[in-house]
């Protein structure tokens, strides 16, 4: 992967709307999420958009896959096509409770390709981004399915309070800019 972006932190409102979408069923909110997150160009063009793929288990809990809402609305935003181009090959668990390191060991060997060869350019879509190891874990399967590029398009990325280097830092950088940032 080389960008990432999200047009917010993940806290306040921001964070409530993410939580009503994933655990209360509040499927509208992802049309609301997808308006932040196409409000500014992509910093390079794609062809396909795809999401992070819930595991089964999970998927029968909620009854539906957030990540996949998005990008729905997202592609509908976008005019482009979504595309289910990943599976969860294992469970991982929450991920929510790890730090970093933790997180990179779980995510191995998570995803496959769903079988479908992944067009070049491919927009990766999921709720929040924390370390990044979910998201690379899927880039991961969608580069072993014929994609060269992948940019990931998050609603929100998760920041740690305490100074700690498991998680994001907050402000721009190369490869994670913010709406207003010019692409780098």
């Amino acid at each position: 992967m080389d960008v990432a972006r999200a047009p917010f932190l993940y806290d306040g409102p921001a964070r409530a709307a993410i939580l009503r979408l994933k655990f209360a069923g509040w499927r509208s909110v992802s049309r609301a999420l997808a308006d932040a997150m196409t409000a500014e160009p992509l910093p390079s063009s794609v062809d396909a958009v795809t999401w992070v793929p819930l595991a089964r288990r999970r998927l029968a809990e909620r009854g539906f896959d957030q990540a996949r809402a998005l990008a729905v609305a997202v592609g509908d935003r976008m005019g482009l096509p979504v595309l289910r181009l990943a599976r969860r090959s294992q469970a991982t668990g929450p991920q929510a409770r790890r730090g970093g390191q933790a997180r990179r060991r779980a995510m191995v060997g998570a995803f496959q390709s769903s079988g479908r060869r992944a067009p070049a350019r491919v927009l990766l879509v999921d709720d929040v981004l924390t370390t990044g190891a979910t998201a690379a874990a899927c880039a991961g399967a969608l580069l072993e399915a014929g994609a060269r590029d992948v940019t990931l398009l998050v609603a929100a990325r998760a920041f740690d309070r305490s100074g700690g280097r498991d998680y994001t830092r907050v402000g721009s950088r190369p490869g994670l800019w913010l709406p207003g940032d010019p692409p780098r």
